[in-house]
């Protein structure tokens, strides 16, 4: 669980609320240059529980995303396997010694303003996971996105377990759809540097 006090728009911040029309298009529009054409592999860790509404946020987009069939990023963490604060350390380190420089994605559920409850966030950083629970965890991935599901500041593991299921799905939907979009956008993008180092 990732919290969020301030949240502004930069050119590597970019937000929107999940109701908002073609969410998943602008998000992956903004989202994608940060992508680097010479990664060899990316990869989409989803983080969270399925023992706690608002914190199934992850493994729900994860598990939507997978269903989807993406060709270019790989799955860590869905709702049958999910990657949690327990198994966090070892994940990471499964995927560094199976993938050769890999580009992480983390996606995780936040605690924020009241007005934020429904933003879509993608940060061109790493996410540090389980600050709003105070809990110590790596840092993951080359950028993240996150979802604010809840209100911030009081009884965090409370609020968690009394998020709306509801909302926790249809922002989950959506999270998946952005990297969908992205997904197919890569193809080109390594075919065409695949064309150059052949030549």
């Amino acid at each position: 669980m990732n919290l969020k006090n301030h949240l502004r728009i930069q050119s590597n911040h970019f937000r929107a609320n999940y109701k908002e029309p073609d969410v998943a298009k602008t998000l992956s529009d903004q989202i994608l240059p940060w992508f680097p054409l010479k990664a060899n592999n990316y990869i989409a860790v989803f983080i969270g529980t399925d023992r706690s509404t608002g914190d199934a946020l992850g493994p729900l987009a994860g598990t939507y995303f997978e269903e989807m069939c993406p060709q270019n990023l790989h799955v860590y963490g869905t709702v049958h396997d999910p990657v949690h604060a327990v198994n966090l350390q070892e994940s990471l380190c499964s995927i560094y010694k199976k993938y050769d420089k890999p580009y992480l994605i983390a996606i995780d559920a936040c605690l924020g303003k009241s007005s934020s409850i429904g933003s879509i966030i993608a940060e061109n950083k790493p996410l540090k996971p389980g600050l709003a629970l105070n809990k110590q965890l790596p840092q993951v991935g080359n950028m993240n996105i996150t979802g604010v599901v809840n209100i911030s500041g009081f009884m965090e593991h409370t609020v968690l377990q009394n998020t709306r299921l509801s909302l926790v799905m249809d922002m989950a939907i959506e999270i998946a759809g952005i990297l969908k979009q992205i997904d197919n956008q890569l193809t080109p993008s390594l075919l065409t540097h695949t064309v150059k180092k052949t030549i």
